[in-house]
């Protein structure tokens, strides 16, 4: 796959700007052409712990929460696993004033959708994110799912089924850009980026790196990730404020 985006890394001093943040980490013209991209965002302490007390909310700051939200509003799909919906506490995706003219422009609805993997559907369905989302959520899941939970899911969400036995990724993609969502951005957790990494799905990585030491058992950004080999990534944006590091890595061109 080519890369659209140039390979010299440059380093930011104030994230402050809006617009100056949403050029850093525009998506490819690729996603203008129908091919989906595929970028994560992911919050580490300095010893590699995804987690918290339990959450990536203890990793986050002001600057974090902010890059957050411009790569949400940039993107036309969040990607996020079962399990980081229920732990977070999930919420639709809002409509942000700054980008409304922008995603207007880019035939973007107002805010992104939330899309859902879950192989059991052990899914609060009396949550926000499922009665309140200005665009209807998504549930993608297997072929052989539970009938009644499957049924019960798609009175309130759309639903992709892919694979059986566990949800087919690259094929879950894929019906993501079928939809003209090819601005494709997963939040994780650790797990679900793990198996999308091992899939060779990952185009890029938005990495937060927080200055702290946590220690304790939380995993990794990429938890029990079964790669067939090592994948290298090239830094591109690196964005410094108040000890935060805020990276930007991209796989490689293709030859």
């Amino acid at each position: 796959m080519q890369q659209l985006i140039s390979p010299v890394a440059e380093t930011f001093d104030d994230p402050g700007s809006l617009e100056a943040l949403a050029a850093v980490y525009a998506y490819p013209e690729q996603v203008n052409q129908g091919r989906p991209w595929l970028r994560a965002n992911m919050v580490a302490g300095l010893d590699g712990g995804a987690r918290l007390a339990g959450l990536s909310e203890g990793l986050s700051g002001d600057a974090d929460k902010r890059i957050f939200g411009v790569l949400r509003a940039l993107s036309d799909v969040v990607l996020v696993g079962a399990e980081t919906v229920r732990a977070e506490g999930y919420r639709p995706a809002r409509a942000r004033a700054d980008f409304a003219e922008a995603r207007r422009a880019a035939g973007q609805a107002p805010a992104p959708a939330i899309a859902i993997v879950s192989r059991s559907l052990g899914l609060d369905l009396a949550a926000p994110l499922f009665t309140e989302p200005l665009v209807r959520t998504v549930v993608i899941t297997t072929e052989d799912a539970p009938v009644r939970a499957l049924a019960a899911v798609a009175e309130v969400a759309d639903v992709i089924a892919v694979g059986r036995g566990a949800v087919d990724l690259r094929a879950a993609v894929a019906a993501l850009a079928e939809r003209g969502w090819t601005r494709l951005l997963t939040e994780g957790g650790p797990r679900l980026l793990g198996q999308l990494a091992a899939e060779d799905l990952l185009d890029e990585l938005c990495l937060s790196l927080a200055p702290l030491l946590t220690g304790g058992d939380a995993p990794r950004i990429l938890h029990d990730a079964q790669m067939p080999d090592v994948q290298r990534m090239r830094l591109v944006s690196l964005i410094e404020q108040k000890g935060f590091l805020f990276t930007r890595y991209l796989r490689p061109p293709t030859p």
